[in-house]
């Protein structure tokens, strides 16, 4: 895992300072602190920040091919890469070391862009092609990796965080007011977008080429529902394929030269993996976890229970209001964009534990929710449907009972939900149905912008969430899965949540769910084995079966979340609240109206309950106005650069210089 750079000169070549690719690198030493690689010509400047995980010794970046023509700085890890170097060598290809990162420059040799094809991973891609004089950059089907870039004075700039593109003297942050309206609707920003004016984040499954002066951006893989009925398959012929890829899954991300372990939530998902690296293997497992101070939160019983019976040496970070309030500032420093919930925080300290436990690589459970079924928007959108065919009846919208059990003790919230669902119930058709309730409870956040959009919340998704050709012919559970994916996975939760709160402290993530094969096999699955009646991940819960005690293989799904107002208005308001919230500091931003948050800082400070929207809105105006603080107005004075002492090589040209800083 690494972190990457680079500058390309789009129309003629001009001579790029080493120092400031130096600087690139060290606003994002943190994702790769172990070894720093530079290569310069007159055209190309690519830069490398290395966490040593697959062969320690010989997989320093930036790589050549044989004849030097093809350099590559990559970010992430190809899980394949042992099945396909043989095929290549076989194909005359020679290699230097056995890191993964050269598998990808003999591929491109080879097939050119449709190499990606061949790759089962997570990755950024940053490859030169000297001949051609084309940059080639790609990012994994899902978008579990970032990569940022922007256009600016004849270069195309690009690098992992946005941080390392603002070194650049020409680069500069402003916040965009329609794409927060987007986050203040969607619950984060969507490609290729960012929060910032004219910075651009490449597509989950793109490839950009870039050649003679013009830019080329194209899908090379998208998630696709579209099933075709199989009456000889049986659901134990599903179960054991299945069963099967999630184990080899998993067991290909413990590829690694050093110790792996992995987060433990408590719930199916992790639970399942782990348990699977305890039957299938013989290597010890370190296991993580999150406990909150607050009940309402805290799983860690459950967590407890199954460390116990995995034997493994389970560390524990306990996670209170005041600690998530005091880190909230730096978790925004590196996810680079305001956020909607606090999730991140709690994640951003559990890394820090895993980096202090000398571990650099954990499995983690992501993903299963969004394919198999696992979330309540889902099981929303089948009781709208099931509703709607008979929308004055007074018993199916109490189905929503099983999924709100609470509601029954709550008194008059029941009639209230029901109204609340029933909101353009018969409407089925409309493409974004699913989503239609969410989008439009966040879209009342916007009461607080300065600048809100003109636009419904459907309309801004018509405008800005493009569907594929298909997607009118999927049912509706496969509709909102798309959905999720799309708008969800990759920009927040693989993202705020995932590595950038990870990599904050060197750790990087890896997905068994989240492979390929997986995708795709659940995406082709008939709905049932997913979402059965109300029971969520069905075809998974069969494979836990095996392997998890029925108190954690048959728990009703539980959503991750964490503590928002009471964060930073509980006991004592950290300082840093109250600055950003003043009315001062508000007029200086510019993005919210004051006499609106004035009130929302009034309620959060009473003994009121607030809903769900006054939590959201509270993060999401904290969190913009640090964006703003540190990324607008005081980004200048957090710039640093590589030391003495950092390893580095810097190659120039074609020949081979060790150079210290």
């Amino acid at each position: 895992m690494c972190g990457i750079v680079g500058i390309l000169n789009l129309q003629e070549p001009q001579p790029v300072p080493l120092e400031v690719l130096q600087q690139m690198l060290a606003m994002i030493r943190h994702r790769g602190p172990d070894e720093f690689g530079i290569y310069r010509d007159e055209w190309v400047n690519l830069g490398n920040a290395r966490l040593s995980i697959v062969d320690l010794s010989g997989g320093q970046q930036p790589i050549c091919n044989e004849d030097g023509t093809l350099w590559v700085v990559f970010n992430g890890e190809i899980f394949n890469y042992p099945e396909l170097r043989p095929n290549l060598e076989k194909q005359g290809h020679r290699f230097q070391t056995n890191c993964d990162t050269e598998v990808i420059l003999h591929l491109y040799e080879e097939y050119g862009t449709d190499c990606l094809n061949f790759l089962n991973g997570q990755f950024a891609i940053a490859l030169w092609d000297s001949r051609n004089r084309r940059l080639f950059l790609a990012r994994d089907r899902l978008g579990v990796r970032p990569l940022f870039y922007t256009v600016c004075d004849g270069q195309l700039i690009f690098g992992s965080e946005i941080k390392a593109l603002l070194t650049h003297s020409q680069v500069f942050a402003e916040i965009d007011p329609t794409v927060l309206a987007q986050v203040f609707t969607f619950w984060s920003v969507q490609p290729p977008n960012t929060i910032f004016k004219d910075i651009l984040t490449l597509p989950p499954g793109h490839y950009l080429v870039a050649q003679n002066g013009k830019l080329t951006i194209a899908p090379y893989w998208q998630p696709d529902f579209s099933t075709v009925a199989d009456p000889s398959r049986s659901e134990r012929d599903y179960l054991e394929e299945f069963e099967q890829l999630l184990i080899d899954a998993t067991l290909i991300r413990l590829r690694a030269d050093v110790p792996v372990g992995a987060y433990l939530s408590g719930g199916l998902d992790s639970s399942t993996t782990a348990a699977m690296i305890r039957q299938y293997t013989q290597n010890s497992l370190d296991t993580f976890s999150i406990a909150f101070s607050d009940p309402e939160f805290d799983e860690s019983e459950f967590q407890r229970r199954m460390a116990d019976l995995l034997g493994t040496d389970h560390q524990v970070v306990y996670c209170t209001h005041e600690e998530i309030g005091a880190v909230f500032p730096d978790v925004i420093w590196h996810t680079e964009t305001p956020l909607l919930r606090t999730a991140p925080a709690p994640m951003f300290l559990l890394s820090r534990r895993v980096q202090n436990h000398r571990l650099k690589v954990v499995i983690t459970g992501e993903g299963a929710d969004e394919f198999l079924g696992g979330y309540d928007i889902f099981k929303e959108t089948v009781i709208r449907h099931f509703w709607s065919k008979n929308p004055d009846s007074d018993w199916r919208p109490l189905l929503l009972r099983r999924l709100y059990p609470e509601i029954s003790r709550l008194g008059n919230s029941e009639a209230f939900l029901i109204q609340f669902f029933k909101k353009q119930l018969t409407e089925t058709e409309m493409p974004f149905y699913s989503h239609l309730m969410r989008w439009s409870n966040g879209a009342r956040l916007q009461r607080l912008l300065q600048h809100p959009s003109a636009l419904s919340a459907i309309d801004l998704a018509e405008q800005r969430i493009p569907l594929p050709d298909r997607f009118h012919q999927w049912s509706p559970l496969a509709k909102a899965q798309y959905l999720e994916i799309t708008t969800f996975l990759s920009p927040y939760l693989l993202c705020s949540q995932g590595d950038r709160v990870a990599m904050a402290n060197s750790i990087e993530g890896r997905f068994p769910f989240l492979d390929y094969r997986v995708v795709e096999f659940c995406n082709r699955l008939p709905d049932k084995l997913k979402l059965r009646g109300l029971n969520e991940k069905w075809l998974l819960r069969q494979v836990a079966h095996k392997l998890l005690p029925p108190e954690i293989g048959q728990r009703r799904k539980r959503p991750y979340r964490a503590p928002i107002h009471r964060s930073f208005f509980h006991r004592q308001t950290p300082d840093y609240v109250t600055e950003l919230l003043s009315e001062t500091a508000l007029q200086a931003s510019g993005l919210f109206n004051p006499s609106a948050v004035a009130q929302l800082v009034r309620k959060a400070q009473s003994s009121l309950p607030l809903s769900e929207v006054d939590e959201m809105a509270i993060a999401g105006v904290l969190s913009t106005q640090l964006t703003h603080h540190q990324f607008v107005k005081t980004f200048n004075a957090r710039k640093s650069c590589l030391t003495v002492g950092d390893r580095v090589k810097v190659i120039n040209g074609f020949v081979r210089e060790e150079l210290a800083v």
